[in-house]
């Protein structure tokens, strides 16, 4: 009709008030920074700005794999086939548990009740959360700042207030625990912890995983523990603990609230794979399978089979874990020199202080070398005055070595040209 208002747009579908909470995910702003920006056409990129291993992976988990793709015509079990769980179990049991690493102290984890398969430890860390916290409680979930952005998308998710943790060079890149007010641990429900670190390398002493479950007894919470990283150090003597063996040498042969996350794709260079295990607490666990059973998220039996092969396997671990410590014995001498970097005791980052603007550092030396990093400040968050990520950035040794090496020696050929 001549004269009449147009119709009004319809409301938008109504969604969870929590979604608008999140942050945008390090990538999106990764490449909304680099967006306009024009490398050398004569340089062919070298990507090391994601944590994604590019090692082969071991032919007999692909052969597995294979050789069971006829039986994803049945539905899966969401705790996962009882030999999977067996060899998760053995495996923790061998890196972990072993009389040196729990003093003497016995423990054992029982594949019935203190193991479940998961779909890459992202999707186990995010929903644990969502099973652990009653947000009627005013709850805080506390982790490393700067981290895995899971962590915090996650206890917004669950309801629960953020509590960042900074890790800087003052702490070693530690979570400092004695910092935290007891009010916060009186509100804690759920404590991240990272070790090896994403993105610093720095490795928590079995002391400090001791002190953590102190707290957790005295203040009543959880500790979740991000392990993807354990198998992957630089000392072959001194490997990264587990809250697992911490617990054991407290006489927490049950491992009451604990729970630790592993994954296949780091370990065994299958990020494809999307296989992982949680184990620890088992009162825990058997909620958490409740959980899941209603989450969907069983993992295809192919899937299970392959991975039982990775869980059987350390050679290739080992071999894989060597290739990384060749990486930094390669690179931190190029680069080191120009830069403030504290070598890392395990994981495959370098950890890297460009004093300066880390996104601007990010942006140039794309333009002028085409090797695209991560800025440092889009891993934290501005807390307790400052954003530990600010001035840092942070670089994947994922590549094969040669490309790594010719990364670290454009980065170079950048700090001497741009003055």
């Amino acid at each position: 009709m001549s004269g009449s208002a147009p119709p009004s747009a319809p409301p938008p579908a109504r969604m969870s008030p929590r979604l608008s909470q999140l942050t945008a995910y390090p990538f999106e702003r990764l490449w909304a920074l680099l967006a306009g920006a024009t490398p050398p056409a004569t340089l062919a990129n070298i990507p090391l700005y994601i944590g994604e291993p590019k090692h082969a992976p071991p032919p007999f988990v692909i052969e597995a794999l294979r050789s069971h793709l006829h039986q994803l015509g049945s539905y899966p079990l969401t705790r996962g086939l009882p030999e999977l769980r067996t060899a998760g179990a053995a495996a923790l049991q061998r890196r972990f548990l072993t009389p040196e690493a729990t003093g003497g102290a016995r423990a054992w984890l029982d594949p019935d009740s203190m193991v479940l398969p998961v779909n890459g430890t992202r999707e186990a860390l995010f929903a644990f959360v969502q099973a652990a916290v009653d947000s009627t409680r005013g709850a805080v979930v506390a982790f490393p700042n700067p981290c895995y952005q899971i962590y915090e998308g996650a206890a917004v998710l669950a309801g629960a207030e953020p509590y960042y943790l900074n890790t800087t060079a003052a702490s070693d890149f530690l979570v400092d625990l004695h910092a935290v007010p007891a009010q916060i641990w009186q509100r804690c429900q759920v404590l991240f912890l990272c070790s090896p670190g994403n993105p610093t390398g720095a490795v928590m002493s079995i002391a400090a995983l001791m002190h953590a479950l102190e707290l957790a007894e005295r203040y009543d919470f959880l500790i979740a523990a991000d392990e993807c990283y354990a198998d992957l150090y630089t000392d072959e003597s001194q490997p990264p603990p587990s809250l697992l063996a911490a617990a054991a040498r407290m006489g927490n042969e049950r491992f009451r609230r604990c729970v630790v996350f592993h994954s296949l794709s780091k370990r065994s260079s299958v990020p494809g794979l999307r296989s992982g295990l949680v184990a620890g607490d088992p009162e825990v666990l058997a909620r958490f399978l409740l959980y899941r059973t209603y989450h969907g998220c069983a993992m295809p039996v192919p899937t299970q089979m392959a991975s039982i092969a990775a869980w059987d396997d350390d050679a290739y671990v080992s071999a894989n874990r060597q290739v990384y410590q060749r990486k930094f014995e390669a690179v931190l001498p190029l680069l080191s020199p120009l830069f403030d970097i504290v070598p890392p005791q395990g994981g495959f980052y370098l950890w890297m202080d460009v004093r300066g603007d880390d996104e601007r550092f990010t942006r140039e030396l794309l333009e002028r070398t085409n090797v695209t990093i991560l800025p440092g400040s889009y891993m934290a968050r501005d807390a307790h005055g400052e954003n530990p990520g600010r001035g840092r950035v942070r670089i994947s040794l994922v590549s094969e070595l040669a490309q790594c090496l010719e990364a670290a020696e454009r980065i170079r050929e950048f700090m001497r040209t741009r003055g």
